[in-house]
C-alpha cells in the first residue's frame, strides 16, 4: 500500500520547513545516510519568478537542502532547463537567495551515461548526477501540461534528459501521445526517485506548463515513495479521472497503478481548468493518429506579444516553425501537437486553439460521459 502525505502549508518558510520535514522524514528518512550524495530534482523548466507558478518554490528547495544537510548527506541541486542558462533561472527564481549560506552543489546536468530503459526505446542518455545519485529527491510542480494535461511527479523526471535531447524523444514520439506517455514512464522507472514531495501551494491551471497558463492557490505539500501514487492523489484532488492523464491510463494499461491510501486532509479543488486540447483521442486504436491530427488543438501565435526571440522555431522537434523575419508561420502537417513552443515561450504569444473537429469530439464525449 503506497501512502501519499498531505499538508497544508504556505510559502512561509516557519509552516513550510516543519511540515516538509515531517512528509519526507516519515517517507524516506531512514533511507538517506550521512555521507551519501542526495541529488534534489526541481521543475526549472525555463526563466519566471516564483510567483509565476511554472518552477517549484524556492523556499520548497531550501527545505529539502536543509533536511539533506540535517542527515550530514551532501545535497545536490540540479536539472536540465528546456531553455535557457541554468544559473539565470536560479537566479530569476531566487533560488540563490534561498540556498545563500548553505553547503550545496547548485549546478545544470551536464555529463550523460547511456541506460537501457527496455523495449521500444533501448539505450538513452540519462544525466550522470542522476543515474550515480544514492537517493533522489523529485520536488516536482503542479502545473497542467498541453500535451500530457498534467505534469507531476513521473514526467518531472523527464529532466533528467539532458538539453536538446529531449526534443529528439518528442519526435520519435510524433503525435502519438501515448507513445510519449511511455516513454516518461520508462524513464521515470531508470532514475526512480526515493521520494517525491510535490509542490502545490501556487499552483498552475490553464494553458500550462509555461507562460501560458495561470497561477493559482491551493496551499499544500503532498508527498510519496511512490511517484505514480502522488499523481493519482493529485488527480483525485482536482476531480480528473485517470483515464484523461496519458501518464497514468498507460500505467493502469500495464498494471502499474498501486494500491494507495491518503494521509492528511487532501482539499477537493473545484473548477480547475485544465488545457483543451487533452483527452480527445478515443474510439478504435487505428484511429487515434488521424484523430490527433484533427481534433486536438493547433498552437497559435499571438504577434502583438511576439518578440521574435527564436526560442519556439529552435526547439521544435517537428520544425514545424517557420521564421518570417517579422512573425512566425506554423506547418500544421508537420506539427505533431508536442506542444513545446508554448511551453518554452518565455512571453507566453503562444497558445493552443481548438480545432473544429476538437469541438465537435469534446461535446460528444460530455453527452456521453
Amino acid at each position: 500500500m503506497a501512502e501519499v502525505l498531505i499538508r497544508k502549508t504556505d510559502y512561509d518558510y516557519q509552516q513550510l520547513k516543519p511540515a516538509f520535514f515531517e512528509i519526507v522524514e516519515k517517507l524516506a528518512g531512514d533511507k538517506i545516510k550521512s555521507g551519501q550524495r542526495v541529488l534534489i530534482k526541481p521543475n526549472l523548466l525555463s526563466f519566471a519568478t516564483p510567483e509565476d507558478a511554472i518552477l517549484t518554490h524556492p523556499l520548497v528547495i531550501k527545505a529539502a537542502v536543509e533536511y539533506v544537510l540535517e542527515k550530514g548527506a551532501r545535497p545536490q541541486v540540479s536539472d536540465s532547463p528546456a531553455i535557457g542558462s541554468f544559473e539565470r533561472i536560479v537566479k530569476m527564481n531566487k533560488i540563490n537567495v534561498a540556498l545563500k549560506g548553505l553547503d550545496v552543489i547548485c549546478s545544470p546536468f551536464k555529463n550523460t551515461v547511456m541506460l537501457d530503459i527496455g523495449k521500444p526505446y533501448g539505450k538513452i542518455e540519462i544525466a550522470r548526477d542522476a543515474a550515480e545519485a544514492n537517493v533522489i529527491i523529485n520536488l516536482p510542480k503542479l502545473k497542467t501540461h498541453t500535451q500530457m494535461l498534467l505534469t507531476l511527479a513521473v514526467k518531472n523526471m523527464f529532466g533528467c534528459v539532458v538539453g536538446f535531447k529531449k526534443s529528439q524523444w518528442h519526435m520519435r514520439a510524433g503525435t502519438d501521445t501515448d507513445a510519449f506517455a511511455r516513454l516518461l514512464i520508462a524513464i521515470h522507472q531508470a532514475v526512480k526517485p526515493t521520494v517525491s514531495i510535490l509542490d502545490g501551494v501556487l499552483a498552475l491551471e490553464g494553458e500550462g506548463p509555461g507562460k501560458g497558463g495561470k497561477p493559482r492557490h491551493i496551499g499544500v505539500l503532498m508527498g510519496s515513495a511512490d511517484s505514480f501514487a502522488l499523481d493519482m492523489a493529485v488527480c483525485q484532488m482536482l476531480g480528473v479521472s485517470y483515464k484523461r492523464a496519458p501518464i497514468l491510463k498507460n500505467a493502469l494499461d500495464k498494471g502499474m497503478l498501486p494500491l494507495c491510501e491518503v494521509k492528511g486532509a487532501l482539499p477537493r479543488v473545484r473548477n480547475f481548468e485544465l488545457p483543451l486540447s487533452s483527452g480527445l483521442i478515443w474510439g478504435p486504436r487505428f484511429l487515434h493518429n488521424f484523430m490527433r491530427r484533427h481534433t486536438m488543438a493547433m498552437p497559435v501565435c499571438d504577434d502583438e506579444l511576439c518578440k521574435m526571440c527564436s526560442q519556439c522555431w529552435t526547439l521544435c522537434p517537428a520544425k514545424a516553425i517557420e521564421n518570417l523575419a517579422e512573425k512566425i508561420e506554423f506547418d500544421y502537417k508537420r506539427c505533431i501537437r508536442c506542444y513545446c513552443c508554448i511551453e518554452v515561450c518565455p512571453y507566453g504569444a503562444l497558445h493552443a486553439r481548438e480545432t473544429i473537429g476538437g469541438k465537435i469530439t469534446r461535446r460528444l464525449m460530455e453527452s456521453f460521459s
